[in-house]
């Protein structure tokens, strides 16, 4: 969420995984091949990733005209790049392995321009060659992309590691250098340890009520040390789902117990539950408790009562912590992630599971009472407002999930009711997000066995698939395969391309169609550097990573005793609406695609969140299978 500007101190950065740079080609670029350079993008002397840049700082090579995915491709899995040439005339391209040997070829096809980028681009396709190596590069025209591998077990590091951001955003509990790693280590934040006030005795806000609450716990929600239940709920119902999915493709065995770098390894629980249990209980405790006024609802947030600094470790952090007014949203939010702990939960733990139930319930008859609680845009001091106008979509979600897990007539009938049980609308372009949850109902009731009719199950699978169509109909008309509109490069955006992605995953799982399997993993490429930027967005992945994502601890770039953002975060990515100085600055006139900045400062850009890495999870997930 925006964080009050302030100027960053140069420093050295790291990436863990990511090649170096040293091995990029730099073969003598094709008099017919044009690399796209966005006019107002940073010169050599000013790279992307700092303002001010130290002789030790790796800085940014512009991009070669050959965009692939540069962490690598699965053998039996679609393998595309892009190529940047103002040329209409196809080009000869060589797949050459590490060793320069040509071990496929063909020509480039597909001339046209990227609408989202303004790049001129041809499409070179080497989906057909399925061996396995690593060094790899794909030549076209004299010059070469980047290296990449061409591996089956290409993404298990970034399953991982995407993983691991959630322990590491985790809120009141130490984090463990045999965990993490050394750099990352910490104390525990927010426990009313000096100088925190912590978060096991927090007030309201003035008005909003008269005692106190235990709300410890939980992920930080981005670069901020703020816990909001909306952004919560989604990302704990994205890796609850993941595990739900791979449950029933039985695939879940990767998620197990002992899977994950966690500290619950070894319990007996899946990991994946274990990081979510994490937040779930959170999420709880922001309930408020029986015999108070709007019992059951859900406080919308708590946080800081003024912006803290960048940076400031989260054990530091003096400032007085706030609940904020319970809203109807995020009394759903708790609805529909409770319910879905219910189900999923009770082979490990029923008594967790219980406890989850009867939450939902509660916040579901609290909710019904009170329909119209609205957060407020203005509610933005200290933490971000995710204010929410409409919440009829989050009546639909908490339904489904409730009738998923319990079947009982009251929560079908809210369902079936909902004019989201039959709205074009509840599959979008740009994508679900918190304040946009209906599709989220729509994928839980698509994939489980409910007691509608059949005829209503087919209709809410061919919702499903008709909106993968949509999308895969986006990525054939691009020159980088992204599963969104150019109209929609918004605060976020790699985000929304995640959950497009997840679309289009559980479509192959309704199906078996091979073209969402595809087009769900080729999200990735563009994830990872097939771009307008030859930017990998995910730190520690590629050639080219993002080192410098916003964010209070990992903030090496503005103290230099403090790590870059640790392997798997997620960058929020490009963001045509320009939104911090930094972007304001440094890319006016930018290209949709083209709006993305590797610096701290840009948090309207380059910012980590809950919501955007949980796509990613779920994504690396899929295709680490």
């Amino acid at each position: 969420m925006p964080m009050p500007f302030v100027p960053p101190r140069p420093g050295r950065t790291s990436s863990r995984r990511a090649r170096p740079a040293a091995r990029a080609a730099s073969a003598v670029l094709s008099a017919a091949l044009l690399v796209a350079v966005v006019a107002t993008a940073p010169s050599a002397a000013a790279p992307a990733h700092s303002r001010t840049v130290p002789a030790a700082e790796p800085v940014a090579a512009e991009p070669t005209a050959v965009r692939a995915n540069q962490l690598g491709y699965l053998p039996d899995g679609p393998k595309r790049a892009t190529v940047v040439t103002t040329s209409t005339a196809p080009f000869g391209w060589q797949l050459r392995n590490a060793a320069g040997a040509v071990v496929a070829s063909g020509a480039t096809t597909r001339p046209g321009t990227d609408a989202a980028s303004k790049d001129a681009t041809q499409l070179a396709d080497f989906s057909s060659y399925t061996g396995t190596g690593s060094g790899f590069t794909l030549v076209v025209g004299g010059r070469s992309s980047h290296p990449f591998d061409i591996d089956a077990g290409l993404y298990e590091g970034l399953r991982s590691d995407a993983m691991a951001f959630f322990y590491q955003q985790r809120s009141g509990i130490p984090i463990e250098a045999s965990l993490a790693g050394a750099a990352y280590a910490r104390p525990a934040g927010h426990l009313g340890v000096a100088p925190n006030k912590g978060d096991t005795n927090v007030p309201c806000q003035a008005g909003v009520c008269d005692y106190r609450r235990d709300v410890r716990g939980g992920w930080y929600d981005a670069g901020d040390h703020g816990k909001y239940v909306v952004n919560g709920g989604l990302s704990t119902w994205l890796l609850v789902n993941s595990f739900e999915r791979a449950k029933r493709a039985g695939t879940d065995g990767a998620l197990g117990d002992s899977t994950l770098r966690v500290p619950e390894r070894g319990n007996g629980v899946p990991d994946v539950l274990d990081e979510a249990r994490w937040e779930l209980d959170f999420l709880l405790r922001m309930q408020v408790p029986q015999g108070r006024p709007l019992a059951g609802m859900a406080f919308h947030k708590m946080h800081d009562a003024q912006w803290t600094a960048l940076p400031t470790r989260p054990e530091r952090d003096d400032q007085p912590r706030e609940l904020h007014r319970p809203s109807t949203a995020a009394t759903l939010n708790l609805a529909a992630t409770a319910a879905q702990c219910a189900r999923v939960y009770a082979p490990y733990d029923g008594a967790f599971a219980a406890r989850c139930l009867d939450a939902a319930r509660r916040a579901w008859t609290a909710a019904k009472a009170n329909p119209d609680l609205l957060a407020p845009d203005s509610d933005g001091t200290g933490g971000g407002a995710y204010g929410d106008a409409t919440v009829s979509d989050e009546f639909y979600w908490a339904a489904a999930e409730l009738y998923t897990t319990t079947g009982e007539t009251v929560y079908r009938d809210a369902v079936t009711s909902s004019p989201w049980h039959t709205s074009a609308g509840a599959f979008t372009d740009g994508g679900f997000g918190w304040a946009d949850t209906a599709a989220l109902g729509r994928l839980t009731l698509a994939g489980a066995r409910t007691g509608l009719p059949a005829a209503d199950t087919a209709r809410l699978r061919a919702s499903v698939t008709s909106a993968a169509d949509r999308h895969l109909a986006v990525m054939s008309g691009q020159g980088y395969a992204v599963p969104i509109p150019a109209s929609t490069y918004v605060w976020g955006s790699n985000g929304q391309v995640g959950n497009n992605a997840v679309v289009l995953a559980t479509a192959y799982a309704l199906t078996g169609s091979r073209s969402y399997r595809d087009g769900a993993i080729e999200t990735l490429d563009y994830l990872l550097g097939r771009n307008t930027l030859g930017q990998s967005y995910i730190s520690g992945y590629g050639e080219q990573p993002s080192r410098n994502q916003h964010h209070r601890f990992w903030a090496h770039q503005a103290d230099a005793s403090l790590p870059n953002p640790p392997a798997g975060s997620l960058a929020g990515g490009p963001n045509a609406g320009l939104q911090d100085p930094v972007a304001q600055e440094r890319l006016p006139g930018c290209a949709p695609a083209a709006c993305y900045i590797d610096d701290i400062g840009s948090y309207s850009t380059n910012e980590v969140a809950i919501n955007w890495n949980a796509p990613l999870a779920w994504l690396a997930q899929f295709a680490a299978e």
